[in-house]
């Protein structure tokens, strides 16, 4: 059962919740890729999640390997590069003119980071506007993901509508997680084991940026409705006119810190084990992965050591691209007075 990476169920005392108020970012990227023509890109700004996390190797027809894992420390796959890797795989055994609208995945087994991960592509179907792809996601023999993925193409309809987007600070106002985790660890009052996760934290290369809209008071332990809400992009440089590779990367940043939601409510409980179970996914737009997207989660209910999480990632100008939803285990265990 591959994971997702929670960044609440880090070792920080205080996580748990959303990265307090809205942060003012006093600084600028140094370098806006947006702004670079596709031709100048160099290699170096090219997005690692496509030269290297979502990138498979072809073995035969409808078979590809992916060597190139991005491993949390839990030291489990996450469980978001391999919907992404496994959309991937789909998407190269369909024609041009038909375009990802929804996938549905089960994680039935954790995966090895220290071996390659196989996948097996089924052509369930090809229809005159949709085809249907079945993929598993294979290691040691065994599945550890089963996915289907629906393609159709484009057609223009009279009937369209969308709830409206939340209003929220601007991402160019918000700091970037690892600009918040520089301004906790300035505070000189901040509790050794904080220091020692937040650290922790910032090790990590994650090849996707976020802004918290609301960050966390590491200061202290509150309970908060299971809402957040955070900006987010593709590290480095994709470009246009893919729009099959935009939805793969989309699905990788869809798993990131989306099952910690359902946390929010326990500050005074710590997931001892948390692992995806399944992962639904509904393509509405066409976006741009290596833009600012606002990611829009809640957590309508958890029981029996379970939690629902639902998603909506949203582009800048307001238009919905895409929705997610997804159910998870969350065993927890109440903490200590002297780790409240």
């Amino acid at each position: 059962m591959a994971d997702s990476r929670l960044t609440e169920e880090t070792p920080v005392d205080a996580g748990q919740q959303n990265i307090g108020s809205s942060v003012t970012r006093t600084d600028e990227r140094s370098v806006n890729t947006d702004q670079i023509p596709s031709h100048e890109v160099t290699s170096d700004l090219r997005s690692v999640l496509v030269t290297s996390v979502l990138n498979l190797e072809k073995l035969d027809t409808d078979l590809y390997r992916g060597k190139h894992h991005w491993v949390p420390r839990t030291q489990r796959l996450f469980g978001g590069q391999i919907v992404g890797q496994a959309l991937v795989a789909a998407a190269k055994s369909v024609s041009e003119n038909v375009f990802a609208h929804s996938l549905h995945c089960y994680f039935v087994r954790a995966g090895d980071p220290k071996v390659p991960v196989l996948y097996q592509v089924d052509r369930t179907r090809d229809g005159r506007s949709f085809s249907v792809r079945s993929v598993k996601a294979i290691q040691h023999g065994q599945p550890i993901l089963i996915c289907q993925a629906s393609f159709h193409m484009q057609q223009p309809s009279p009937l369209q509508h969308q709830f409206t987007m939340p209003t929220v600070p601007p991402p160019e106002d918000l700091l970037t997680v690892e600009e918040l985790i520089q301004q906790y660890l300035s505070n000189p009052n901040l509790a050794e084991n904080a220091k020692q996760g937040l650290n922790k934290l910032l090790a990590d290369e994650v090849p996707i940026e976020i802004k918290p809209v609301n960050p966390p008071d590491f200061s202290r332990r509150v309970a908060m409705e299971p809402k957040k809400l955070f900006w987010v992009r593709a590290r480095g440089h994709i470009g246009e006119g893919n729009m099959k590779l935009h939805c793969c990367v989309a699905a990788y940043v869809s798993d990131y810190s989306f099952l910690g939601t359902a946390l929010l409510p326990y500050p005074n409980h710590r997931a001892q084990f948390s692992a995806s179970l399944d992962h639904a996914m509904w393509f509405h737009s066409t976006f741009r992965a290596d833009h600012w997207m606002l990611y829009e989660c809640d957590s309508p209910w958890a029981g029996g050591s379970r939690g629902l999480v639902q998603g909506r990632l949203w582009r800048q100008d307001g238009v919905l691209a895409a929705s997610c939803a997804q159910e998870g285990v969350l065993r927890v265990r109440a903490l200590t007075e002297s780790k409240l």
